[in-house]
Formats: C-alpha cells, structure tokens, sequence
C-alpha cells in the first residue's frame, strides 16, 4: 500500500455481485450472505484476474475483475493477508464492517475485465 491518499483494490467477482454492484450505482459492495463473513478485496489485478478465470468461471459461467479506490488512511485496520505466494496478498474486511468499508471507497467502482 502506498502513502498516497488513496489506495486501489481490485475484487474478481461473478455475475450475481456484479448485477448487485450495478444496482448499486456502481458505488457500493452489497451485504455479504451469511455464509460470507469475510469481504475480501485483493492487492493486485494479476491475482484478482487469476481467482476470475479460474474459480469465477468455471462456477458461475463468467468472472469479471473490478477495480476500486479506497482512502488509504481508512485501510490500516486491515492488515495485509499473504493468502498463499508472494502476490497472494488480500485485505479481509468483516462482513459487519463493509457498510463503512463501502463508505471509504473514492470514486465509481470500474469493471475492467470480463471472462467466459
């Protein structure tokens, strides 16, 4: 993470976040499900798209890669999670904290990558 006052994240999701995430104007993470405590935005595009094509697509039939601004200051809470190799890296964001979360986030929500 930077010392910039923003920080960007991105989130690989599937067709049902994403039209949730529309409905939010583009602005907003939707609540998680209960067998969703954790938010789990990541560090990097290349992880964000690996997790994507290789677990969004073959579940749900497209994974989609967004990425996001988030006030870098706010972020410090979360310690940054090595989830497996060096680039593996994750922000673990509790499911009751994301209606704060979401009211860190700078900007619109992009979607930037698309895979079927």
């Amino acid at each position: 993470m930077s010392q910039d006052r923003t920080t960007t994240l991105w989130r690989p999701t599937g067709p049902e976040e994403l039209d949730l995430l529309r409905q939010a104007d583009w602005r907003r993470w939707p609540p998680r499900l209960p067998e969703q405590p954790i938010f789990y935005p990541v560090l990097n595009e290349d992880y964000a798209i690996k997790i994507a094509k290789e677990w969004n697509v073959p579940h749900h039939g497209a994974g989609y890669v967004t990425r996001f601004e988030v006030d870098t200051e706010f972020l410090t809470r979360y310690p940054v999670q090595q989830a497996g190799g060096r680039t593996i890296l994750e922000l673990w964001v509790p499911a009751e904290e994301l209606d704060e979360f979401n009211d860190h986030i700078v900007g619109p929500i992009e979607l930037i990558h698309e895979f079927r």
